[in-house]
C-alpha cells in the first residue's frame, strides 16, 4: 500500500508537471501571435509595394548578413535593388545604410555602399551608420543622429510591420515598402520564425510610444 501512495503521488507529479508546461506553452504562444497581430495592427496603412511607394526624402536599408566575398547576400541585395529603383524613380532622394560595420559575416556597410555605388548610384546620394546593430537601434540613430522625420524603411514582407512599427515610435513618419528575395525556401522559413519570435520583444519597444 505505501508504495501505491508513492506511485499516487509520482504520477500526481508528472501530471501537474506536464499541465503547466502546455500551459505556459499556450501563454507563450498567445503572445508570440497577440505582438504579431499588433505590430500589423500599429504598421497599417504603412505598408507598400513599389508601384505604390509614396515620395520621401530619405529610404532606409537595414543591414543583412553578407557573403564571405564581402557582397551583399540574397535578402540585402533585395533591399538595396528596391533602394535604387526608389531613388531612380524619385520618390526618395538619398539612402541610409544602416547595420553593423563588424558583423559576424563581414562590413555590412561596406557592402551596401560598394553595392549602391556598382550600380550608379552616387555616392554623395549615400550616408552610412555602421551602428545599426538591430532593427531599433536603425531606426532610433536615424531620428536622433541623422535628424531624419520622413522616410521609407525598406525590407522582406515578414520583417515590414515590425520595421514600420519600430521607426514609428521612435518619431520617423515612416512607410514600409517590401523587398524580394531570391531566396531557398528554408530560409524564407527560417526567417518567418525568427520575425516571429522578434516579436514580443518590439511590442515592448513600442509601450511608451502607445501610452
Amino acid at each position: 500500500m505505501q508504495f501505491a501512495a508513492v506511485d499516487d503521488q509520482g504520477s500526481c507529479k508528472r501530471h501537474w508537471v506536464r499541465r503547466v508546461g502546455v500551459g505556459l506553452m499556450a501563454g507563450s504562444a498567445l503572445v508570440v501571435a497577440g505582438s504579431n497581430l499588433r505590430l500589423w495592427m500599429v504598421s497599417s496603412g504603412h505598408r507598400f509595394g513599389l508601384a505604390s511607394a509614396p515620395t520621401v526624402p530619405v529610404v532606409i536599408v537595414p543591414g543583412a548578413k553578407v557573403g564571405p566575398n564581402g557582397a551583399p547576400m540574397a535578402y540585402l541585395r533585395g533591399r538595396l535593388d528596391i533602394a535604387i529603383e526608389l531613388l531612380r524613380t524619385g520618390k526618395a532622394h538619398e539612402i541610409l545604410v544602416s547595420g553593423d560595420a563588424a558583423g559576424t559575416s563581414g562590413d555590412e556597410i561596406a557592402a551596401m555602399t560598394k553595392y549602391l555605388a556598382d550600380h550608379g548610384v552616387d555616392p554623395a546620394l549615400v550616408r552610412s551608420d555602421g551602428e545599426g546593430l538591430s532593427t531599433r537601434a536603425t531606426c532610433e540613430r536615424a531620428k536622433t543622429l541623422f535628424g531624419i522625420d520622413r522616410a521609407i524603411i525598406v525590407t522582406q514582407y515578414q520583417h515590414l510591420p515590425r520595421a514600420v512599427a519600430l521607426c514609428r515610435a521612435a518619431g520617423i513618419d515612416a512607410d514600409g515598402v517590401t523587398a524580394y528575395c531570391d531566396c531557398r525556401r528554408t530560409t524564407k522559413v527560417r526567417n518567418n520564425i525568427r520575425e516571429w519570435l522578434a516579436a514580443p520583444k518590439a511590442v515592448a519597444a513600442l509601450i511608451p510610444s502607445l501610452l
